[in-house]
């Protein structure tokens, strides 16, 4: 699974932080990115639910098990 996040959309909540600390992290400005190029299957489940609770929709994935987000 990959995960993406919409720079242009994002407001730096940070709701995908909290529920997945190691795939986001907040830039200096306060914009959340990704921090690594694939999703480590332990932490799909959390991505997944960090896409449904972005208030932005700012998240998107593809790959993993699954439809595209």
């Amino acid at each position: 699974m990959r995960a993406e996040v919409d720079a242009s959309a994002c407001a730096g909540h940070g709701v995908c932080v909290g529920h997945a600390p190691d795939v986001f992290e907040l830039t200096d400005e306060g914009y959340s990115v990704v921090r690594v190029d694939e999703v480590p299957a332990q932490y799909e489940a959390a991505v997944r639910l960090a896409v449904k609770q972005c208030p932005t929709y700012s998240i998107t994935i593809t790959g993993g098990m699954g439809n595209d987000v």
